[in-house]
């Protein structure tokens, strides 16, 4: 397994579980000038670079992509059966998708800044599985050739906006800060299967709600055919595949999101 990821400071790099280099030794300016290669599995092994890796416990993280340079972001409601049940909605027969803004995006720590109670005072944390593109393409036919890599996220709803109208999705979903990306993009040898691994929601080191993926409903490789029949796909573009559960939050709380085999990223809430 290889990482990209960036630092606080917005320095690229490039990592294994030995640790990280700079991302300029692989000849690549940026995370996402990287990601077309990640995509293709032409990464270089960091320990075949001419330079010494710094481990992952010095290096003060920040959201792996640039915000300018990350692309369309969707989101997908009730792709887990059970989370489908928890909510009384029936269990969709197409991916239950919307987008959310660049603006919502922030990094490892956050924090996730709670609107005025007056605009919302029910919002919920949810952990999730996110993959982001490598490449562009539209009508998809083999998906693993388009994914850069993976990571895990926490997405962020406004419920009690939500329940007054399922219009309100959008809005629901787009407060600043709203997304939490983790601290690096996971890049596979070779295309993972994700069937038996643990996506949980951690609440102030709690676990409100866990579930395996072989539980979706839409796995990621089916989620990025149907959207790139929907519309070209590109690559910095970020599917989140939605979450087995969701955890009420406050002012003071602190939010995880755990997915085995791909990391954990971490927020407190303000």
């Amino acid at each position: 397994m290889k990482y990209l990821a960036r630092t606080a400071a917005g320095r690229p790099l490039l990592g294994d579980e030995a640790g990280f280099v700079p991302l300029s030794a692989a000849g690549f300016e940026s995370v996402a000038d990287a990601l077309p290669a990640a995509a293709a599995g032409e990464l270089p092994a960091p320990g075949d670079l001419p330079v010494g890796r710094i481990p992952d416990e010095g290096i003060a993280f920040g959201p792996p992509i640039a915000l300018e340079s990350l692309g369309k972001c969707w989101g997908i409601g009730l792709n887990y059966e059970e989370h489908a049940g928890d909510l009384d909605e029936d269990r969709p027969e197409e991916p239950a998708s919307f987008m959310k803004p660049r603006t919502a995006v922030t990094g490892p720590g956050g924090p996730v800044r709670l609107p005025p109670s007056e605009r919302t005072d029910r919002i919920t944390a949810e952990a999730e599985l996110g993959l982001v593109l490598g490449r562009t393409g539209s009508d998809l036919t083999e998906p693993d050739e388009a994914i850069a890599g993976y990571l895990p996220v926490i997405d962020m709803t406004a419920e009690d906006v939500l329940e007054r109208n399922p219009r309100f999705l959008t809005r629901a979903k787009s407060f600043d800060t709203f997304l939490v990306l983790g601290p690096a993009i996971a890049v596979p040898d070779s295309p993972p299967a994700f069937d038996d691994r643990r996506v949980a929601t951690e609440r102030n080191g709690e676990v409100v709600a866990e579930n395996r993926m072989e539980n979706m409903l839409f796995s990621p490789r089916d989620l990025v055919t149907f959207h790139s029949r929907v519309m070209t796909l590109e690559a910095g573009d970020l599917i989140s595949t939605g979450t087995p559960g969701a955890g009420v939050i406050s002012a003071g709380d602190s939010v995880r999101a755990e997915v085995e085999g791909i990391g954990s990223v971490e927020a407190d809430v303000v």
